[in-house]
């Protein structure tokens, strides 16, 4: 069955001067968020990005996958803490993405984490929407 989020914006401006508010989601989870270039481009000053989102949304999204393949394999983890780093540069897009995962799965060793992982990235909903990222490393150990 297919699901559907969304999400609204609100954008005053123009793009260097101007400011936008990523209003209450449908879902109640986050929102309003307050988002501009200079966010996006240089510090947060308080204020969220699109890469940030995506970064948010990548993480759990591996985790989930990572989470999903270990347990579908017999080795359920106990705990797997996942960050995601999306680097934009200005003029191009997304130009890097870095996976890190620590995970504690009793009874695994460190090849098959590995390879699990890997194939988590390859499966990950939004691993694949970030498809077109050139350079994506992923950093997956045991704990």
């Amino acid at each position: 069955m297919a699901t559907e989020r969304s999400a609204q914006v609100q954008w005053q401006g123009d793009l260097i001067n101007g400011s936008g508010t990523i209003a209450e989601a449908p879902s109640g989870a986050f929102g309003p968020l307050d988002v501009s270039w200079a966010s996006r481009s240089e510090e947060p000053n308080g204020k969220t990005s699109p890469e940030e989102l995506i970064a948010a949304a990548w993480a759990s999204c591996f985790a989930m996958a990572l989470s999903n393949g270990l347990a579908n394999g017999g080795n359920p983890p106990e705990r797997l803490e996942t960050s995601a780093t999306v680097t934009f540069q200005p003029g191009e897009g997304i130009i890097k993405g870095l996976l890190t995962v620590r995970g504690s799965v009793p009874g695994m060793e460190a090849d098959a984490f590995d390879a699990a992982a890997r194939d988590a990235v390859q499966n990950c909903p939004v691993s694949r929407a970030l498809a077109g990222v050139p350079d994506v490393t992923l950093d997956a150990a045991l704990t």
